[in-house]
């Protein structure tokens, strides 16, 4: 064979190999970042569940208390906030501030025994007990997937790639700072 002959063949061997590189890389990080997409839609469901149980919690609260007009008007608010949140940033900060407003209004109940024992509170309660847990996971499952995305752009040579074709990192469901705080507990 000639030399000019091994050399074509070296060249062509090197660009298949690129773009094989280029293609496993692309439709790797393609595969993640839809992993990513669906571990969201999964927490958004999760998170839409918990809204929607929020209204019949309140009216519950609402038919045994006449004064706690400031604990439901916040979780309230804080439900609206979650529903029309579009970032994820603004659907973590809404979702912290639900799962307060949240816990102010169980407080609340604290002081009222017949709405304790109500058959349609205690449901309520275990509804949204079971739906926590399960955003909880959904959580932790969306924020895996991020970390397995953002770790392949980051990586080389998938860095290059992600480049060339605008992947960029995605952001985690982080938690607030005042979240972050142990509670005080005073007896």
């Amino acid at each position: 064979m000639k030399k000019s002959n091994i050399v074509i063949i070296v060249i062509v061997a090197i660009l298949i190999a690129v773009a094989v590189l280029l293609i496993g890389g692309y439709n790797g990080l393609v595969s993640k970042s839809e992993t990513v997409d669906t571990a969201l839609a999964n927490l958004d469901v999760m998170l839409q569940r918990r809204a929607d149980l929020i209204p019949n919690l309140v009216n519950t609260v609402k038919g045994y208390t006449d004064h706690e007009n400031s604990a439901i008007e916040k979780v309230t608010e804080a439900r609206s906030k979650l529903v029309n949140a579009n970032t994820i940033q603004e659907k973590s900060q809404a979702d912290s501030e639900l799962s307060d407003s949240i816990d102010a209004l169980m407080l609340v109940v604290e002081n009222y025994p017949d709405l304790k024992a109500s058959q349609n509170f205690i449901q309520l309660s275990d509804e949204l007990a079971g739906t926590e847990n399960r955003i909880s996971t959904a959580r932790k499952d969306y924020n895996d997937a991020v970390q397995g995305y953002n770790l392949s752009v980051k990586k080389f040579p998938n860095n290059l790639i992600s480049g060339m074709f605008g992947f960029e990192q995605k952001d985690y469901f982080e938690t607030t700072e005042e979240n972050r705080e142990v509670p005080k507990v005073e007896f």
